[in-house]
């Protein structure tokens, strides 16, 4: 099964969205947008940036457990994981955000 972005809008108006892989879970979520515009424009970066190794800043969240970003060209952070329990977890996160993003189709829940 293929992974899909899932294009929502919250309960404070702002839109976001979640890549998630062929087996159902959150591999990476967006920040809020102002406008569903931005964020169908995010899921287009991320489907852009997703297989370029250098865009993912590999680091430790406040709890100390590994997690990363996804960057746009600019550096703006376009995508951020989980936490996760190990580096090799993590990086497993990455190569599922590799493998999923490209090619997959976008639910809008809006």
């Amino acid at each position: 099964m293929a992974g899909k972005f899932v294009l929502s809008k919250g309960a404070s108006g702002k839109f976001h969205f979640v890549l998630k892989a062929g087996n159902g879970e959150t591999i990476l979520t967006s920040e809020h947008y102002e406008a569903k515009a931005s964020a169908e424009k995010g899921i287009a970066s991320v489907k852009e940036n997703a297989p370029k190794d250098e865009r993912y800043e590999r680091k430790a969240a406040k709890n100390g457990n590994p997690m990363f970003n996804l960057k746009a060209s600019n550096g703006q952070v376009i995508g951020t994981s989980e936490t996760y329990s190990s580096e090799a977890a993590r990086d497993a996160g990455i190569a599922s955000v590799k493998a999923n993003a490209p090619g997959a189709a976008t639910e809008d829940k809006t």
